[in-house]
């Protein structure tokens, strides 16, 4: 199963200098790292990116981060947290997510398909 990262483009670009993504000022604050599954998307999203531009989604398979992933409930739902640095050699593939306006977002297709897609970067 695929987990999901939405972070801002710039902040990608410096977790690929530094190797790793070590969390979002709210990450930090609470002590792990806040992902999504593929069905949580739209409502993170929503609920916390609303007006938000330039933003890239990581995809990363769950297994893949062990015993340090956590599903932990919240208000909405079980949601997956990392507690540690994400290694980016671990990220399936990133994307951007376009912008439609007025808090619309367009994921890619690849969030929804269990493969995912090709490994790629952002331009």
């Amino acid at each position: 199963m695929l987990v999901f990262k939405i972070l801002s483009r710039d902040e990608w670009k410096m977790a690929e200098e530094a190797g790793a993504y070590r969390g979002s000022a709210d990450d930090k604050r609470d002590g792990f790292i806040h992902l999504s599954t593929s069905a949580q998307l739209a409502g993170t999203l929503t609920r916390h990116f609303r007006g938000a531009k330039e933003l890239a989604l990581i995809a990363i398979e769950a297994d893949d981060l062990g015993a340090d992933l956590k599903w932990e409930e919240g208000e909405h739902g079980a949601f997956p947290h990392l507690y540690r640095a994400l290694d980016l050699k671990l990220a399936r593939w990133v994307s951007t997510i376009g912008d439609k306006g007025d808090g619309v977002f367009a994921l890619p297709v690849a969030a929804y398909a269990e493969e995912g897609a090709p490994p790629g970067r952002l331009s």
